[in-house]
């Protein structure tokens, strides 16, 4: 008999109701909205910003590739862009591998 009337203290079945649940889901929420600050804005921002930057592209612009490649822009494709990397050497890569404009300065 005790061990009833303790969980029926606890909010046993049909003890809790409605209010229970929903203050149980108000910690995922919470994290929810951390992470969402956290992680998946600031991603949101560097994926434009970047996105910004390939629509910008122009010939003689000084970049670098994810593959950690410098070169200069000789000519531009919808998909691809033409680096100049030595004198006589050209490459060809695909526009999204470009990470970076490279500022004069740099060498």
């Amino acid at each position: 008999m005790m061990m009833a009337s303790v969980a029926w203290a606890q909010g046993g079945p049909g003890g809790g109701g409605a209010g229970g649940t929903l203050m149980s889901l108000v910690p995922f929420v919470l994290i929810f909205v951390v992470f969402y600050f956290l992680l998946i804005l600031p991603q949101q921002k560097r994926q434009k910003k970047l996105k910004a930057m390939l629509e910008a592209l122009k010939k003689g612009d000084k970049v670098v590739t994810s593959g950690g490649i410098w070169g200069s822009v000789t000519n531009l494709g919808k998909d691809t862009v033409t680096l100049q990397v030595a004198d006589n050497t050209k490459i060809k890569v695909q526009r999204e591998s470009i990470t970076r404009l490279r500022s004069d300065d740099e060498d």
